[in-house]
């Protein structure tokens, strides 16, 4: 992560007429900021850690997040081991598609293209009524969560217009204010002892395995949504074979460790038990109330203002990888081939951005029209879908990296293309029975909501299959 990023004088350039590949100069740092940025590192420990604590293995929860670490490790071993044998910025869908077809490829893709824009979507219905609070926070009257959703999308369309290099600087500006004011919270924590000592309950078996393992599990994987995205910004990236693995993992060792030792940390402040406890009755408060405690008045409301800009971050983060599927989708005349014309300035995918735009626009113009609530409908319900589209994603790329090194490890060890990439395999089809089984609790409880999740996301994946067959492609 010790690479800069820098924007060559090409980029002020006139593009190449007829040509159809975006232009960047992103190092590790940039991906990463991307990467991270789009799993909401504090908008996980503001939201997700309280579930996790409360429904999931209590004090154990931290230990899930280095369980889950490990296993999307074993995921990336294979998925890195692929990257220099696959020259497009297609992420899934390339991986896909060059080992198990064009039709394959194209129906994963479209997979993706739901997940991503869903989430970016939902957010917005997080991101408005943090936005409301800080208003309320400095005496201002109350406002409707929609107008603070309006501001966001200016600005996100604005941004995902121009080159990649801009939207870099933001994430990597806002990522770090937040994961800053969050690592003052634990070391405070930890200087003081915690409550009444340090939590072992992240080393502790019977904490581990008391409750629900599964549903702490399950809390911890959709935590790691988006670190996945890194090999869409192939074209973007300075030596794309060496950026992108590097890219990979810095962005999941530092998500997972940074989960692990603060959601320790945030169990210490209160102890085993009362921790559980709070996370339970006051879940939606309990970061808050734990920044209040250590940090004083200022602090918890410098977290409420970072909470916001980190919902920012994710949406977008989030639009950049949607925007960059259109554009490869279109590079393949899957989709109209204009919208893979790049911006002859900036270089960026300017058509798809706004594209993807339009689709999210009429989503919450929807939610707004049938009054959804924007946290416990509009957003868990999308949520719901990009948890479950992404891990279906990630297990057909652990398929696609196996099937492609089945007959020859070209050069690379067994371990790292066939052992790695199978136990990978395994633990994401157990994150995904996991989900699946929990479903109706991460959509509001609507079995009807969690099958149609799945049907819109099978439906999409059929869809894709036949739009690549009959574009006559092949792998």
């Amino acid at each position: 992560m010790s690479e800069t990023s820098t924007v060559p004088e090409s980029l002020d350039s006139p593009q190449a007429p007829g040509d159809r590949k975006l232009r960047g100069h992103l190092g590790v740092s940039s991906i990463v900021f991307m990467v991270v940025a789009a799993a909401a590192p504090l908008g996980v420990i503001g939201g997700v850690v309280p579930l996790g604590i409360a429904s999931g293995n209590g004090a154990g929860f931290p230990a899930t997040f280095i369980v889950s670490t490990v296993v999307l490790l074993l995921f990336a071993v294979g998925f890195t081991a692929m990257t220099p044998h696959v020259d497009e910025a297609g992420a899934f869908f390339s991986y896909v598609r060059q080992a198990l077809g064009f039709p394959a490829g194209i129906g994963v893709a479209f997979v993706a293209l739901v997940s991503y824009v869903a989430l970016e979507a939902g957010v917005y219905g997080l991101l408005g009524p943090a936005g409301a609070s800080i208003v309320e926070l400095v005496g201002g009257r109350a406002l409707p969560w929609w107008l603070f959703a309006a501001v966001a999308f200016a600005v996100t369309t604005y941004l995902g217009y121009r080159n990649i290099e801009l939207s870099s600087r933001v994430l990597g500006i806002l990522l770090t204010a937040e994961i800053a004011i969050v690592l003052v919270l634990d070391l405070v924590i930890v200087a003081r002892g915690g409550d009444h000592g340090l939590s072992s309950g992240i080393v502790n078996p019977s904490a581990v395995f008391s409750g629900s393992l599964g549903i702490g599990l399950l809390f911890a994987i959709i935590s790691y949504v988006g670190f996945e995205a890194t090999a869409i910004f192939r074209d973007e990236a300075r030596t794309p074979e060496r950026t992108i693995p590097r890219a990979t993992y810095a962005a999941l060792i530092l998500i997972g460790v940074f989960y692990a030792v603060t959601s320790w940390a945030l169990i210490s402040g209160w102890g085993d038990d009362q921790a559980v406890a709070r996370a339970t009755d006051s879940g939606s408060t309990f970061l808050g109330d734990t920044a209040h405690r250590y940090l004083g008045v200022a602090g918890a409301d410098i977290i409420t203002v970072l909470y916001f800009t980190s919902l920012f971050a994710c949406i977008l983060a989030f639009h950049n990888v949607a925007s960059r599927y259109v554009f490869a989708l279109s590079q393949r005349d899957v989709l109209p081939a204009t919208l893979s014309r790049p911006h002859d300035r900036h270089g960026s995918p300017h058509q798809a951005s706004l594209w993807i735009s339009g689709v999210v626009a009429v989503s919450v113009l929807l939610a707004v029209v049938f009054g959804l609530d924007p946290a416990a409908q509009f957003y868990t319900w999308f949520a719901g879908a990009t948890t479950v589209g992404v891990v279906v994603l990630m297990i057909a790329t652990s398929i696609a990296v196996l099937v492609f090194f089945a007959r020859d490890r070209r050069g690379n060890s067994g371990w790292r293309v066939r052992v790695a990439p199978a136990l990978g395999l395994v633990g994401l089809l157990g994150a995904l029975v996991l989900i699946l089984a929990n479903l109706n609790d991460l959509v509001g409880g609507s079995s009807v909501l969690a099958w149609v999740i799945v049907g819109v996301l099978i439906a999409a994946f059929a869809a894709g299959a036949v739009v690549g067959t009959r574009a006559g492609k092949s792998a």
